[in-house]
């Protein structure tokens, strides 16, 4: 996100101070035009020395640790950095915000299988291209156990934001990421499962998932910026899809073989429930509300054209593929 990010606030005329840990990723924060200052986000007192020296007016928590190949029979742990960082991580930056008095607070959620599986969403309107999950709509109250711990981290993340009354705090539920530096790119370890048919089609994919391009999911956050106003947004394309459709068609666009299709029955003993509700349950979501309020547009309004131009000059694994591609 912060390779997306942050030229765009920079262009916009912001100073940008980028918090970070790695000497690699201040090379990259500085070559990206913004300052970089070294803090761990775990440590409470080195988050506080940073906000006092740079003393920022905005604050945009964007931290994670997600591993670049997750693995889903690992979820919970592969994801406990991710979550110490959505929980005690948001704690430090909120209690740093206001000790320097900065007015606003932008912090990343996630909108998919975050929001109940039961249902159709809030909208009265019961048509087809309103029956998305919207802001108003519970997030899950029961999700599959592995689901589970990750999940209240996110809560937690938004309720610290939200209920936070000396800034103004907003919550972006951010869509599944493609585009470059993220798993859905010419060499990203989604991209790269589809070609090795190491990424099953579960059941009958009737899971609803919505994806946002890494670039529209930064403009969004600088509309977020300048807008300056507090609540939740789904930051999300217009074109939720089912599982069957996107992993079909970015297997098509990877020079890949279909996907291979396993049985829910059998997915739910070899790796667990929650990959056969994220493949068959979960409901797609509507940026309605980002559109209306903020302004934004997606560039890619459709995951279809967006996998086309990432995809675009991915040439074919001929040592790992048998047969003729789809």
């Amino acid at each position: 996100m912060g390779r997306a990010l942050v030229p765009l606030l920079v262009r916009a005329g912001h100073d940008v101070v980028g918090m970070v840990q790695r000497p690699r990723s201040a090379e990259v924060v500085h070559a990206l035009g913004a300052e970089p200052r070294a803090a761990d986000a775990l440590d409470a007192t080195a988050v506080l020395n940073c906000f006092r020296e740079a003393r920022p007016q905005m604050v945009i928590h964007q931290l994670t640790a997600i591993p670049a190949a997750l693995d889903m029979r690992q979820f919970d742990r592969d994801f406990a950095l991710t979550n110490l960082l959505r929980t005690e991580g948001t704690r430090h930056l909120l209690a740093a915000a206001v000790d320097v008095g900065a007015t606003h607070f932008i912090a990343q959620s996630f909108a998919g299988w975050t929001y109940g599986r039961s249902g159709n969403g809030s909208s009265k309107n019961k048509t087809k291209a309103t029956r998305l999950k919207t802001e108003e709509d519970a997030l899950d109250p029961n999700p599959p156990a592995r689901l589970r711990t990750t999940l209240d981290a996110l809560k937690a993340l938004e309720r610290a934001v939200l209920g936070e009354s000396r800034v103004t705090g907003a919550v972006l539920r951010y869509g599944a990421f493609y585009g470059p530096h993220t798993s859905i790119a010419k060499d990203g370890s989604v991209v790269q499962a589809v070609r090795r048919r190491k990424l099953p089609l579960v059941g009958d994919g009737a899971g609803v998932w919505s994806f946002v391009h890494i670039e529209d999911a930064a403009s969004a956050t600088a509309a977020a910026v300048e807008a300056g106003r507090g609540g939740v947004y789904n930051v999300v394309d217009d074109e939720p899809a089912p599982v069957s459709d996107w992993l079909s068609f970015l297997a098509h666009c990877a020079h890949a073989q279909p996907p291979r299709q396993v049985p829910a029955w059998m997915a739910r003993l070899l790796i667990g429930e929650h990959v056969v509700a994220v493949m068959n349950e979960i409901r797609g979501v509507s940026n309605a509300k980002i559109k209306r309020e903020l302004g934004w547009t997606p560039r890619w309004p459709s995951w279809r054209e967006g996998f086309r131009e990432v995809l675009k000059s991915a040439s074919l694994p001929t040592r790992e593929l048998s047969g003729t591609p789809s």
